[in-house]
């Protein structure tokens, strides 16, 4: 069941396309999306991700097993970057060590659905609310990447106070519409969530297929720098998710005894951004190249998730 999972989403058409991109340069192509497309697209899809996770929290009934539940999801997106980014600046560059910090500290929406296939091929479901955890997830891992980045320009140049890092993180953009778009998913109600279902759910794997070939060719462009780090990328990317994914499938029981929650917490632990952040570090940190972080989060540690990690996690879950 692993390698059929393995097998359906290695042809998933969004993962194709960021892989065309790449292609698109290896042969010279002139293939390209117009600057301004490109962000419209990133805006598109953190206000959609956000909003859905809004309008799934919504129709909860909220207990304390719930509020436990977010918390720990947030401290989960508050905690990896940071250990995570003193990791990965003893080899890289402050902007790429954010950035990658960022991305693993944040989640995949993809690992997330295969992870849902997962249980059901287990015979077990899911609680809607997981799915605004999710999205809750997004933000706090960028806040940090970012205010540890400036933290570090600090140091550097001087130029931008400590203070201020946390405001100008709150504050930026990115951040801003994915909390803001929670935020108006969560107030509205299920008939005008359910007008504006179409642009949010129906238009968006088609808009992620765009900017993943976007990214296709921004890494296409820079993807021999991924070699010129040696091992230590391709080992962070293997090694670091599933310590994240099997610590967390333990301590989620402090908050929940429920298998399939337990499961979730643990793939949302070990799992890498490939939307949000990217779409993030794209917008705001252009220095980061996204020739490091997306083959780390999308060749490497996304086939690792569900060939290894997935089975591992649940084992976890089912003896502690």
């Amino acid at each position: 069941m692993n390698f059929n999972l393995l097998l359906e989403n290695l042809s998933n058409p969004a993962l194709l396309f960021f892989v065309l991109g790449i292609i698109a340069v290896y042969i010279k192509s002139d293939l390209e999306i117009p600057a301004n497309s490109s962000k419209f697209i990133s805006i598109y899809l953190l206000f959609s991700i956000g909003f859905k996770g809004g309008a799934a929290l919504s129709h909860e009934v909220f207990n304390f097993e719930i509020l436990w539940s977010i918390l720990l999801g947030i401290l989960i997106s508050l905690i990896i970057p940071i250990y995570t980014f003193y990791i990965l600046k003893k080899r890289l560059n402050v902007y790429d060590s954010g950035a990658i910090a960022a991305s693993y500290g944040s989640v995949s929406a993809v690992t997330f659905v295969t992870a849902i296939s997962y249980l059901e091929s287990q015979h077990l479901g899911f609680h809607g609310y997981m799915v605004a955890i999710m999205a809750l997830m997004e933000s706090p891992a960028i806040i940090i990447g970012l205010v540890l980045i400036s933290s570090y320009q600090q140091e550097d140049s001087g130029k931008i106070k400590k203070s201020n890092a946390i405001k100008h993180s709150l504050t930026n953009g990115s951040v801003l519409l994915i909390l803001g778009s929670l935020a108006i998913g969560f107030l509205a109600s299920a008939k005008q969530a359910e007008g504006i279902k179409p642009f949010t759910n129906d238009l968006f794997k088609g808009f992620l297929s765009i900017f993943l070939l976007d990214m296709g060719i921004s890494s296409g462009k820079k993807l021999k720098s991924f070699f010129t780090f040696g091992w230590f990328p391709a080992l962070f990317a293997i090694i670091i998710p599933l310590i994240n994914g099997c610590i967390f499938a333990w301590a989620s029981s402090l908050v929940t005894q429920d298998p399939s929650n337990r499961f979730i917490f643990a793939i949302l632990a070990a799992s890498a951004s490939y939307i949000a952040v990217p779409a993030a570090m794209k917008l705001n940190v252009p220095q980061a190249n996204p020739g490091l972080f997306l083959p780390m989060t999308l060749a490497i540690t996304f086939p690792v998730n569900i060939t290894l990690g997935m089975p591992l996690y649940f084992y976890v879950v089912q003896h502690t």
